[in-house]
């Protein structure tokens, strides 16, 4: 079926909605940011081994595998509405009491609640814009999202290097880290509010049954077309079981294995090894606070302007051709950083172009389109489900890297550390060119229709 692109009153409808569901990837990268200009402070403060440097840097992140293993099921049964309203005081929570810390263990605990509501919010938000999206722009929509987590990186970038130079070296030891951490309770008590201000998802409400409601935001999004996009969703979902076998059986098995593929591979791939450690990676090659936070300003900027160009490009050139372009300027770019580090060419800039290299072509590739392929390749009774599955690994990837870049560092330098993340970038390169089937300007019924046994990787478009 093809959808028409809304008109003018729907565009504004869409973008209100899409706008305050991204609000939770904001907070996704501000909280999990927030850390790169923290940890330094915090492990002076504490005194920290690097094992420990990695477990507070880690702790929110295993809260984010716990939300993301029970968001599913909790928004298939109450709603992707109700529960990121849960998220945002998650968020409140964990700000407050990870700022007024007075031990490692206390800031842990509250790290973890963030990560409850990262985790959470990492599956719903992309969900929730998925569901409610139009067919020909639904891959910017959900692109939006990913800005969203680049915009709430630079925000805290910005704070965080505002925060450093208010004070001197101490101050920062014992206070500073507190402010930018505590400073998450703003976009928190904002996403709250304006959540209330958003519709539940249509296609959650036609599940429940609720048809009355699922119609009148249906007309809002899609205008004339709403009846027959009616017709087809509930057409899909008479066909379907809605049970977590029917997810792991033959026909849906591909679209499984390939979002946790892509979900794993965007984090393995080095993204937050250099997103969370950024300053402490130039610290170690001799630059200076100041300037190691300035230098991860850059970085934040030039991963915003390429979100944008992903923006541009994802409903056009479409997510397969993007992939394969984006991870192969990956791996260029993560062979040059090792080789970087492999022969000590700090003088010059190559260091940092590489590395911003590298950012760019993440985010403009394989930074969005996990987020657009997991949110559109599953059924409707048990999309929350399967992106809670293909999220949850995307966490433990996350776990992984923030837990062992530090080690990794130390133990094998900054080669051997980014030559792994080559190599990983590679074999995702391989899988992508394979199996993964192109899905632009297909509804979401269109693309759970088109996953047949003899067909998974015939998909129209590819």
């Amino acid at each position: 079926m093809a959808e028409l692109i809304p008109d003018k009153v729907s565009k504004t409808y869409i973008i209100k909605i899409t706008t305050v569901a991204a609000l939770g990837g904001l907070l996704f990268g501000y909280d999990t940011a927030v850390i790169a200009g923290a940890i330094g402070f915090l492990q002076e403060k504490f005194q920290l081994s690097p094992v420990l440097v990695g477990w507070a840097a880690s702790s929110a992140i295993w809260g984010c595998v716990a939300g993301a293993m029970v968001a599913g099921y909790a928004s298939d049964k109450w709603g992707r509405k109700k529960v990121l309203i849960f998220t945002a005081l998650l968020f409140f929570i964990s700000a407050l009491g990870s700022a007024i810390a007075n031990d490692l263990t206390t800031f842990v605990l509250a790290r973890f609640v963030g990560g409850l509501g990262v985790g959470a919010a990492s599956m719903l938000s992309p969900l929730y814009i998925s569901e409610v999206a139009p067919a020909k722009i639904r891959g910017t929509l959900v692109s939006v999202y990913q800005l969203a987590i680049v915009l709430g990186i630079n925000i805290i970038y910005i704070v965080n290097y505002w925060i450093s130079g208010y004070g001197t070296s101490d101050w920062n030891i014992n206070y500073g880290w507190r402010y930018m951490l505590g400073s998450e309770t703003i976009p928190a008590i904002i996403f709250f509010v304006l959540l209330f201000t958003v519709p539940e998802s249509p296609r959650w409400l036609l599940k429940k049954g609720k048809d009355l409601i699922a119609r009148d935001i249906l007309k809002k999004v899609n205008g004339k077309q709403a009846s027959e996009i009616e017709i087809e969703i509930k057409s899909t979902l008479n066909e379907e079981k809605g049970s977590l076998k029917e997810l792991f059986g033959k026909r849906y098995r591909m679209a499984l294995t390939i979002g946790v593929v892509l979900a794993l591979f965007s984090q393995i791939t080095g993204i937050n090894a250099v997103i969370y450690f950024a300053p402490e990676i130039f610290k170690s090659i001799g630059i200076g606070v100041e300037s190691a936070l300035s230098q991860t300003i850059l970085i934040g900027l030039i991963n915003t302007i390429f979100t944008f160009v992903a923006l541009g490009l994802i409903d056009k050139a479409g997510r397969r051709k993007l992939l394969l372009v984006g991870v192969s300027g990956m791996i260029v770019c993560l062979l040059g950083t090792g080789l970087c580090f492999y022969f000590e060419i700090f003088e010059g800039p190559w260091l940092l172009l590489f590395i911003l290299g590298f950012i760019a072509s993440f985010a403009s590739s394989l930074g969005p389109i996990p987020w657009v392929l997991i949110s559109e390749i599953f059924p409707t009774k048990t999309r929350g489900i399967a992106m809670s599955v293909c999220t949850l690994i995307l966490w433990v990837g996350v776990i992984l890297i923030t837990q062992l870049t530090p080690v990794l560092l130390d133990q094998i330098g900054g080669a051997g550390t980014f030559f792994i993340f080559m190599v990983n970038a590679l074999i995702l390169l391989v899988f992508t060119w394979k199996f993964v089937p192109e899905t632009k300007q297909k509804s979401l019924e269109e693309i759970e229709k088109g996953w047949r046994e003899d067909d998974l990787i015939k998909m129209e478009n590819r």
